[in-house]
């Protein structure tokens, strides 16, 4: 059977601008949301959720290694 020709386009992931190498990502928390997951860029300037697909690309700004891209503000409670 040929496959058949899709008519609808999938969007591409979502693309965060960020300032550090080192980023987290929950996949936008709440019931939709993924557990949270820290990644490293390494070398690369870009690295992408193994659970969304979210892509964190690394901006022209820069902080300091020791600091990452907290997807959502979270209380202390839920550390």
């Amino acid at each position: 059977m040929p496959p058949r020709p899709t008519t609808e386009i999938v969007p591409p992931p979502e693309e965060i601008v960020v300032t550090s190498t080192r980023v987290a990502c929950d996949g936008g928390g709440g019931a939709l949301g993924h557990p949270l997951v820290y990644m490293d860029m390494g070398d690369d300037d870009f690295v992408e959720c193994g659970y969304c697909d979210r892509r964190f690309v690394l901006g022209k700004k820069r902080k300091a290694e020791s600091e990452y891209h907290s997807p959502a503000a979270r209380d202390a409670s839920s550390h």
